[in-house]
């Protein structure tokens, strides 16, 4: 989610999205979510294929995206968001597919603007061409084992939220997928675990969000978390006359 860059052209600014600030950061959301490469993706449970340019994405859940941080005067609607993509599509800046449970965006012109820089030819001898021939079968090996590994970490991750919470929507599905490119699938997991017994998914995001501002990025750091918080926590308790039971849960003080 926050890794990598796009390119941004100048000509933008004769654009008509230019004159719209939420167009113009509609746009910059589409660009950034688009895919650099061919790649599978799971949205609300379901495994879809994207080809460069690509992303998917519905209608809740890029507005969700729209809006996160926003004030609440600045938030927008899911109809503008929609109506300034038909828009987009309309001037040919884009295509969307919809199915009745997602679309699937694609950026036009993708690497004739986004593709990568142009590679530089070099011969080799017919040994080393054998050599990285070797490389590339173990590599495409190893990329397709971590691509199977990660889907079934999704699975894991999607079955236990619907242990938790029930049926997942498509706009925690995407949320998900940020949290586990930001964190990882495992503390993704740890939350949702210390989230049993509560309401929605925003615990988990509290969770998650604490984990983030403490720049936790594995179980090691949340461990060490976990034993400053009960130090704390013991030397509160040693201060005060009130009942145990009314002390903060744990793991939403840090």
């Amino acid at each position: 989610m926050n890794h990598g860059y796009i390119k941004l052209y100048r000509k933008v600014m004769d654009s008509f999205v230019w004159t719209n600030p939420n167009m113009y950061k509609l746009w910059s959301l589409c660009l950034m979510k688009a895919s650099h490469e061919e790649r599978k993706f799971l949205f609300n449970g379901k495994e879809i294929w994207l080809n460069s340019g690509e992303f998917v994405t519905g209608r809740d859940a890029i507005t969700k995206e729209m809006n996160k941080g926003a004030k609440r005067e600045h938030q927008v609607n899911s109809a503008s968001v929609w109506r300034w993509l038909k828009q987009f599509e309309k001037e040919q800046m884009l295509n969307i597919k919809s199915t009745t449970k997602y679309s699937v965006i694609s950026i036009n012109h993708w690497e004739e603007y986004q593709g990568g820089e142009q590679q530089v030819n070099i011969k080799r001898t017919t040994s080393e061409q054998q050599v990285n021939t070797n490389k590339n079968d173990k590599n495409d090996k190893n990329e397709k084992n971590i691509h199977h590994d990660g889907d079934e970490i999704m699975k894991e991750i999607f079955q236990l939220y619907e242990k938790t919470f029930g049926v997942l929507n498509s706009v925690n599905a995407q949320s998900i997928q940020y949290w586990c490119e930001d964190l990882s699938p495992e503390l993704i997991i740890e939350a949702l675990k210390r989230s049993k017994g509560s309401r929605s998914f925003k615990y988990t995001e509290g969770i998650l969000k604490k984990w983030e501002a403490k720049g936790v990025k594995n179980m090691a750091a949340v461990k060490e978390l976990d034993s400053e918080f009960e130090k704390n926590k013991s030397g509160y308790k040693n201060t005060r006359s009130t009942p145990d039971e009314d002390l903060p849960e744990t793991g939403l003080d840090w």
